[in-house]
């Protein structure tokens, strides 16, 4: 019944307003002349059990556990880097004020990455590869041609394919990385 009236109070809202119910401040709304609470109930992911072949299969499940764990908040700061640059960006008048700028980022990005990036395991590198690309719908090797040119991109595509990496790897939540993506939203919602 009180699933009923939740679903109705969002249909038929007719007033809004925060009211405090227990020391906490909840949004409520009226409902047929009655005030009742308005909750929005987060989003639970619920999975297959895992059945995992032996003993090794069942270590890497959790070793990509603490590798999303360690990187998935790296990748959410890149992308959010990105997202402020770009718009800062489409405010500078000319190219040149704009070279000027992605120098500027680029160094406060290596000062303030480059210490957390020695510290990734080679897997958890890749991995932040593919989560840059979950997250900003862009390869790591598109986002450094659109912003410091095909050369550097070409140069940094290079350097990593030397450790057995490719920037152009992109994110495949319903093949490749589909164990990956039930790890990332498990993380993201906190069941894990």
């Amino acid at each position: 019944m009180t699933l009923f009236a939740t679903v109705c109070c969002s249909l038929h809202l007719q007033a809004q307003e925060k009211q405090s119910i227990n020391g906490y401040l909840v949004p409520m709304c009226i409902y047929n002349g009655d005030t009742i609470p308005s909750i929005q109930l987060p989003t639970v992911y619920i999975f297959k059990p895992l059945k995992f072949k032996n003993e090794k299969e069942r270590q890497e499940y959790y070793r990509l556990i603490r590798n999303v764990k360690k990187v998935y908040p790296i990748s959410k700061e890149i992308n959010q880097a990105i997202i402020e640059t770009y718009e800062y960006l489409q405010t500078l008048p000319n190219e040149k004020a704009r070279q000027k700028h992605i120098k500027r980022v680029e160094k406060g990005l290596k000062d303030q990455y480059t210490a957390r990036m020695k510290k990734l395991s080679f897997a958890q590198g890749k991995l932040l590869i593919k989560l840059v690309d979950r997250q900003s719908n862009q390869t790591s090797y598109e986002l450094v041609k659109a912003f410091m040119g095909p050369f550097k991109a070409g140069f940094y595509q290079a350097f990593a394919a030397l450790f057995g990496a490719s920037l152009k790897k992109e994110y495949d939540p319903q093949g490749e990385d589909k164990l990956t993506e039930r790890v990332v939203l498990m993380v993201e919602n906190g069941q894990i």
